[in-house]
């Protein structure tokens, strides 16, 4: 990914207003990861991703919370939304091999969602959802529960 188009998304995520976290925290380390290798049933970003395990890797990290590794599975997992509704961190779904929920991105807000694809450039990458190919095969958009974060241990000592 070019540098300039990574600039302008983190500076673009910076300037969105406070979601109500770790949805922030979601999708700045998932915008990390651009140009982390493919990889066909991959989870990590050293030796590649594939989807569901790119999905999985950044939810793991930022929120402890296990997705399972298929997209379809991931679909069955979460809570449906409208596409009007998507927030950054939401999950949206793609028919890529003619059947429904074979392909899963993180949502960064401004038509704008973060995936690993072995197509174009074999590697995790940022598109628009308006992208012809993405919008043709748009499935549906979920949203991964995560609990309430837990006060600080500091807030106990005020």
């Amino acid at each position: 990914m070019k540098p300039v188009l990574l600039l302008s998304v983190l500076a673009f995520l910076l300037t969105q207003p406070a979601q109500a976290a770790p949805s922030d925290d979601i999708s700045m380390y998932a915008v990390s990861l651009v140009g982390s290798p493919y990889r066909l049933g991959g989870s990590s970003p050293d030796t590649g991703l594939d989807c569901s395990g790119f999905v999985d890797h950044v939810f793991r990290q930022i929120t402890g919370i296990n997705l399972p590794r298929d997209s379809w599975a991931i679909s069955e997992a979460t809570q449906p939304l409208d596409q009007s509704d998507l927030q950054p961190g939401d999950l949206v779904f793609f028919n890529t091999l003619n059947h429904a929920f074979s392909h899963v991105g993180i949502y960064l807000g401004d038509d704008r969602f973060v995936h690993a694809t072995s197509s174009r450039t074999g590697s995790v990458m940022i598109s628009r959802l308006s992208d012809r190919y993405w919008h043709e095969r748009f499935d549906g958009a979920r949203r991964v529960a995560v609990p309430e974060a837990r006060p600080s241990t500091l807030a106990s000592f005020e």
